[in-house]
């Protein structure tokens, strides 16, 4: 991978980025599809490190496995100001 493409993915998957698996490519232990799950950081090689919702820690790689950023859901309890 190129470090354009290793920035692209620093800058476009920060800390706290949800995700959702679409499918893993060779893993030995796949995460099942649609699993989602919280991105802790990118590498210098451009894994993707994330805290997946079952539990697991795995990283993704952009190059192998399919997988996209999901919107956060919105809190549905109104927010208090004074």
């Amino acid at each position: 991978m190129r470090e354009a493409e290793i920035q692209f993915y620093k800058d476009t998957y920060p800390k706290g980025t949800r995700i959702m698996l679409d499918s893993m490519g060779d893993d030995p232990h796949p995460i099942e599809s649609g699993m989602t799950g919280t991105v802790d950081h990118v590498d210098d090689i451009g894994t993707l490190h994330c805290k997946f919702d079952n539990g697991r820690y795995l990283g993704i790689c952009p190059d192998v496995d399919r997988f996209h950023m999901i919107e956060p859901v919105e809190s549905e309890e109104p927010v208090m100001s004074m």
